[in-house]
């Protein structure tokens, strides 16, 4: 690799030159007019300014090519997407949440810049979080054998988050195309470094990785900046191996306009902090060097001074969102079934294993499109296929390229997930997002992303991925094995969840699951994967809408309305209730959740007039408040008794089957139930 530096004061072109001072000055209009829109209450009211980042934002604008790259910046790169050919009125817009700003029309906070069609990514507010999302990408960009990069960039303080470094060693592991640019300007908000790091540099927290390089260089410099980061890209590209950045920058001002630096940086630091702008820095230089003069200078920051004006009134006159658009654009259009439009059927034949028909339905969709993918922890080394053999034999016919172990870190399986999807529209991706649902929360960060990304981004990206948790209990597991988490991940918008009972429901909504756009969380009743009890004839392309429940058994005076584990003991319960002339019950096997079957619910209590819940989660907090808040509000004129609940009660599930038992529903408890409600 030739390493010569190319740029220098003498060597490069005028006409380039005179490109990137006008995106300085751009820039730093831009930068110091932003606090002015918020004092005449026109918006910005998050703003961090970059002054002090000038020289590695205007590189890596310059080295990121919008047809083959992608670019993840975060709240301080304004001049980083500038560089990248965002114009000042796309700023301004962004800035001052506007309906046509092509970030987030207004949905995103201001200064967090994006341009989709152009591969500039929308990033979240959590802090670095996209440098999973630029290691997932990147993972496309190998496997498709694309050219181009990602780049991720980010402040040194970031870099303290855990999925930075599931980041950096997943994409070191798998030897992916990424950049990690470190903006160090020595700050985390008013913490200074030393409490976020011995290092002095935050890049050699990372030194231990193989397969990495690190680059430094002076972020306040254009020519070091630029230099390096055209080094750094190409070593990338020709070495097919990740790289960090780290660029040494100061912050000349506050962390934000809700920030006041005054408060923790002495003056002489203040001082010093302004002394070193990168702006008057490059002026100094190119009028030294007799490449412009002074007037020349003027001039150009004149003429921009009339564009920022320009763009201003323009980003003014443009219209603000609709209060009505709220709903738009949430989640995608899911899969419509075309043979099975209700997700039933009557077919006779050999029946199959709940945990048969996932595995079958997985292959079955791998083969139908080449582009899907899936990984996890335990998901395929040798005849292993996840700890419970859903994906058992995958990788044997599909690859490793296809079928591949993720390393235990939640975060790193879903982030990863979400950036590859980027890659290619076509791309549907499975995880298994931790081997026991319990173990989720990790990813947490990343689930609520991916929930709120086609919202945020105003339609114009959604990740394409079905998250498979192994869910519930009755196997004995206790803490961290036992438990079912759907009542916390059902208080998210954007998200599709399913609970199947049955195997031939479990295989008709995994395979609507993959062919939607958009996520879908896939919950796995994991005590019933070879119990016959959930065995069923599983006809071929058997496929399940989503929001449409299925009445398992028809009744007249009670409705039972019940999801996972709990159908089949719902079900004994009312074949119990029947056998001893107590009464006739109504059971709704409800599948999905998220979006949920109001009708078949409202109509079955309208016609029994009483109606008991049950769900093995726990009934504080459930998801079952939900169902009886919609039957009150909607139907409780014709209801004959108060709404009941069964489920799992306020603790823990116990690891002695003693305590289990004691924990959560069950038959008898669900009978006992069954006739409180009907005596009232």
């Amino acid at each position: 690799m030739n390493s010569t530096r190319k740029y220098t004061i003498e060597k490069t072109p005028k006409a380039l030159l005179k490109k990137w001072y006008s995106l300085l000055s751009l820039g730093r209009q831009l930068d110091e007019k932003a606090p002015n829109y918020l004092k005449q209450a026109l918006g910005w009211s998050y703003h961090a300014p970059y002054a002090g980042h000038d020289g590695i934002q205007l590189a890596i604008g310059q080295v990121f090519d919008r047809k083959a790259d992608h670019l993840f910046p975060y709240y301080r790169d304004m001049l980083t997407v500038l560089s990248a050919g965002l114009t000042a009125e796309e700023i301004i817009l962004n800035g001052i949440s506007k309906a046509t700003d092509i970030a987030s029309a207004g949905r995103h906070m201001s200064n967090h810049f994006a341009k989709p069609e152009w591969n500039i990514h929308n990033v979240s507010s959590c802090t670095g979080n996209h440098t999973l999302h630029a290691a997932g990408v990147a993972r496309g960009i190998k496997k498709y054998k694309a050219k181009g990069v990602a780049i991720s960039s980010q402040g040194e303080s970031s870099t303290s988050e855990g999925y930075v470094y599931e980041a950096i060693n997943g994409a070191t592991n798998e030897k992916l195309p990424v950049i990690f640019v470190f903006q160090d300007n020595r700050f985390g908000i008013s913490v200074p470094k030393r409490d976020q790091t011995a290092n002095l540099k935050a890049a050699d927290n990372f030194r231990g990785f193989k397969n990495l390089r690190i680059f430094f260089c002076d972020g306040k410099s254009v020519f070091d900046s630029i230099n390096t980061m055209t080094e750094a890209k190409q070593y990338v590209e020709e070495n097919q191996m990740p790289a960090i950045v780290h660029a040494t920058t100061v912050r000349m001002g506050s962390h934000s306009n809700s920030d006041d630096h005054k408060l923790y940086r002495d003056e002489d630091e203040r001082h010093c902090a302004l002394a070193a702008d990168p702006l008057n820095r490059f002026r100094k230089i190119m009028v030294a060097a007799k490449r412009f003069t002074e007037d020349e200078l003027n001039a150009i920051d004149a003429e921009i001074k009339k564009d920022v004006s320009k763009a201003h009134k323009a980003a003014l006159a443009a219209p603000k969102p609709s209060p009505d658009s709220i709903f738009d654009h949430l989640i995608p259009a899911a899969y419509v079934p075309v043979k099975f439009k209700d997700g039933l059927h009557n077919e006779s034949g050999e029946k199959t294993r709940l945990i048969k028909a996932l595995n079958e339905t997985l292959k079955e969709e791998f083969r139908r499109n080449p582009d899907t993918y899936i990984w996890g922890q335990d998901m395929a080394h040798k005849e292993k296929g996840g700890i419970f053999n859903v994906s058992k034999g995958l990788q044997q016919e599909f690859g490793k390229e296809r079928v591949f172990n993720a390393p235990i870190a939640e975060d790193f399986i879903l982030g990863t997930a979400n950036g590859m999807s980027r890659f290619n529209k076509n791309i549907r991706i499975v995880v298994e997002g931790a081997e026991f649902a319990d173990y989720f929360w990790p990813a947490m960060e990343q689930f609520v992303e991916m929930t709120h990304e086609y919202w945020r981004t105003n339609g114009q990206f959604s990740p394409n991925v079905t998250i498979r948790l192994a869910s519930g209990g009755y196997i004995g597991g206790g803490l961290y094995h036992s438990q079912t988490i759907e009542g916390a991940l059902t208080t998210f918008p954007g998200i599709r969840v399913v609970y199947p009972s049955y195997a031939d429901d479990a295989a008709g909504l995994l395979r609507s699951s993959i062919r939607s756009e958009g996520p879908t969380l896939f919950l796995e009743p994991k005590a019933l994967y070879n119990d016959p009890a959930a065995e069923t004839v599983v006809p071929e392309g058997f496929e399940v809408p989503f929001g449409k429940a299925r009445i398992r058994r028809e009744g007249s005076d009670l409705t039972i309305i019940t999801y996972g584990n709990t159908t089949h003991m719902c079900l004994q319960a009312a074949e119990k209730a029947a056998k001893e002339k107590l009464a006739n019950i109504e059971v709704i096997d409800l599948r999905t959740l998220i979006p949920l079957d109001k009708e078949t619910i409202l109509e079955s209590v309208k016609k029994t007039n009483k109606a008991l819940i049950v769900h093995e989660d726990k009934v504080f907090g459930g998801f079952g408040g939900e169902l009886t808040s919609i039957i009150m509000e909607e139907a409780f004129e014709f209801l004959d008794a108060p709404v009941k609940r069964v489920g799992s009660e306020f603790v823990p599930v116990g690891f002695n089957r003693i305590l289990e038992n004691a924990t959560l529903p069950n038959t008898d408890k669900i009978y006992s139930a069954i006739e409180g409600l009907l005596e009232y």
